[in-house]
């Protein structure tokens, strides 16, 4: 059932920028979204995610639909936001090559944890997207009555990586808590998914598998940002640094 996430891309530690849907209508949306694509591209980002966080899924099936028809050379995923089945749908519907989901598990009470644990099973068996999800992640109630390591093993289970956060978007992730993940899953991909700044950079990549990168791309250093060529490679250069070319 599980499928290996770090292979989808060419080079180690890879670093995923987040298309966040900014704009204010469709056009500036779609036209927004294809600039910071190029700019990722330009300097050297390993992937991208595209996500309903500021727009909606009308408009994240148009710039992936874009994506697709334009055969553009980065690996590409789909986050829809709340209804998370349609992450499953548009990776398929668009040959995305992973789906996020920001909880895998302990986000639902007890008793609902087979039936989340079935949808997961289900839409994996019908996807060829690998699947990542987070475990106690950002703004994500906490039902489990388990502990963090229990949580950590059932979510082996059901994603193909475990995404790390600390309590906010754009919030540093302690490296605490990524190595608490990192020690409990051992190979298992870890993605460290808020809150990397060139300073910390080195430090929680030596230790997680990969990256998301949002707010920190953006010329405002917070969400509501434009993203920024220059902020885009000062992480690219450090990273490359890191891998030894």
């Amino acid at each position: 059932m599980s499928k290996d996430f770090l292979s989808l891309f060419q080079n180690e530690k890879p670093i995923i920028g987040m298309i966040h849907l900014k704009g204010k209508d469709d056009e500036d949306v779609f036209e927004r979204s294809k600039k910071e694509i190029a700019i990722y591209i330009e300097h050297g980002v390993d992937g991208i995610i595209l996500e309903t966080y500021f727009g909606n899924y009308y408009q994240l099936e148009r710039i992936l639909e874009y994506v697709e028809k334009s055969n553009l050379p980065v690996v590409y995923g789909v986050n829809c936001l709340n209804v998370d089945h349609l992450g499953f749908h548009l990776a398929n519907k668009y040959h995305a090559q992973f789906v996020q989901i920001d909880s895998v598990v302990g986000h639902v009470k007890e008793r609902d944890e087979p039936s989340l644990h079935e949808f997961f099973k289900i839409e994996r068996e019908n996807s060829d997207a690998c699947l990542i999800g987070g475990v106690r992640f950002k703004y994500q109630p906490v039902l489990s009555s388990h502990t963090v390591e229990e949580d950590l093993k059932t979510a082996m289970t059901r994603c193909d990586g475990i995404c790390v956060t600390g309590e906010a978007t754009g919030e540093n992730t302690s490296i605490e808590k990524i190595k608490q993940f990192k020690d409990t899953v051992g190979d298992f991909p870890v993605i460290v998914a808020a809150g990397i700044t060139k300073e910390t950079l080195e430090e929680q990549m030596s230790i997680a598998d990969a990256a998301i990168i949002g707010s920190y791309f953006k010329d405002t250093r917070i969400d509501t940002g434009d993203v920024c060529a220059e902020h885009v490679k000062e992480i690219t250069d450090i990273i490359k640094r890191m891998r030894g070319k």
